[in-house]
C-alpha cells in the first residue's frame, strides 16, 4: 500500500509519506532510527520480512513507548467501533495473510540452514574417505 516504487521495499522517503498518513511524522534522523532497527540486510529500507518484525517486537514489547515503530505498530491497529466488522475482518485477513508470509520465509530459511549442514556433512564425509584413501597410499 505505501510501497510507491512498487520495488517490494519501503524506503525512506516512502516511510515518511506513510508516518505523515498515518497522523505520526517522524524526523528525518527517527526515520532512519526506524529503519536502522529491524534493517536486518543493512540496505536502508524495509523489506516485507523486515516490516513484520515491527509487529513481532510490538507484540514481545521490545520497542521503546517513544520510538516511531512502536507509534507504528499501535497506529496499524484495528478500532472495529469506527471501521466496522467488514473492516476488521479485512485487517484480520490481511494480517493472517502476511503472518503465513512471515512462516513461509522461516520455512525457506530453515530449509537453507538444513541444506547447508548436509553438505558440510557431505564434505566431512568426502574429506574422510580421501584421509583414509590417501593414507593407504602411504604405507
Amino acid at each position: 500500500r505505501y510501497d510507491a516504487g512498487k520495488d517490494g521495499f519501503i524506503d525512506l522517503m516512502e516511510l515518511k509519506l506513510m508516518m505523515e498518513k498515518l497522523g505520526a511524522p517522524q524526523t528525518h534522523l527517527g526515520l532512519k532510527n526506524m529503519i536502522k532497527e529491524v534493517d536486518e540486510d543493512l540496505d536502508s529500507k524495509l523489506s516485507f520480512r523486515e516490516f513484520l518484525l515491527i509487529f513481532r517486537k510490538a507484540a514481545a514489547g521490545e520497542l521503546q513507548e517513544d520510538s516511531g515503530l512502536h507509534a507504528l505498530a499501535r497506529l496499524s491497529e484495528i478500532d472495529v467501533s469506527t471501521e466496522g466488522v467488514k473492516g476488521a475482518k479485512n485487517f484480520f485477513e490481511a494480517k493472517v495473510q502476511a503472518i503465513h508470509e512471515a512462516s513461509r520465509f522461516e520455512e525457506e530459511i530453515k530449509a537453507e540452514q538444513e541444506e547447508k549442514k548436509k553438505q558440510a556433512e557431505e564434505l566431512k564425509q568426502r574429506k574422510a574417505a580421501f584421509k583414509e584413501l590417501q593414507s593407504t597410499f602411504k604405507q
